[in-house]
């Protein structure tokens, strides 16, 4: 057999076995796992990540339970998931960072919030007209956390005018 062959295929059996052992070692969290970091962690932007990771984890059960037709489970775990990405910007709301400034946490919310908004309305279409409240509803409050985190992602550059409209800064005409 050709020597060059023999050691294409070797490399070839190494790196599907390096490629296998690095998905191995990328194997999702449990709950339990990060529940406990949760628990242990003092650092406003990693207790977010973990608040996140949460929620989106209730996300798809809830995800997973509409489209089995179990809409008694599917209502609380939508329920779970929006408490755990409220927690998750009011920990980073409530930590005293300039998001505009230090947007490290800010983005990654802002992110997951608008895949979730994209899965959420996905949702909607491929369950029940009659089922769908609970999921609009939870929609609806999401869109309006990302505003708030856009809102402290990129400040108005001046304050609102009389009428409630930011003025826009003038530049030279």
């Amino acid at each position: 057999m050709n020597p060059c062959l023999l050691a294409r295929a070797a490399g070839l059996v190494i790196l599907a076995g390096a490629l296998l052992g690095s998905a191995a070692a990328r194997t999702r969290d449990t709950e339990e796992q990060l529940l406990a970091r949760l628990q242990s962690e003092h650092n406003p932007v990693r207790r977010a990540k973990y608040e996140m990771q949460l929620g989106q984890m209730k996300l798809e059960q809830s995800i997973e339970a509409y489209e089995q037709g179990n809409v008694e489970l599917g209502g609380p775990l939508l329920d779970a998931y929006l408490e755990r990405m409220k927690d998750a910007w009011q920990t980073l709301h409530s930590s005293g960072r300039n998001a505009a400034r230090q947007p490290q946490g800010f983005k990654e919310l802002d992110i997951a919030l608008r895949q979730d908004s994209r899965l959420l309305e996905d949702l909607t279409h491929r369950i029940s007209f009659y089922d769908r409240g609970p999921v609009e509803k939870v929609a609806k409050e999401i869109e309006g956390i990302r505003s708030e985190v856009l809102r402290a992602l990129f400040p108005a550059e001046r304050s609102p005018a009389p009428g409630g409209t930011p003025t826009r800064p003038r530049g030279p005409s």
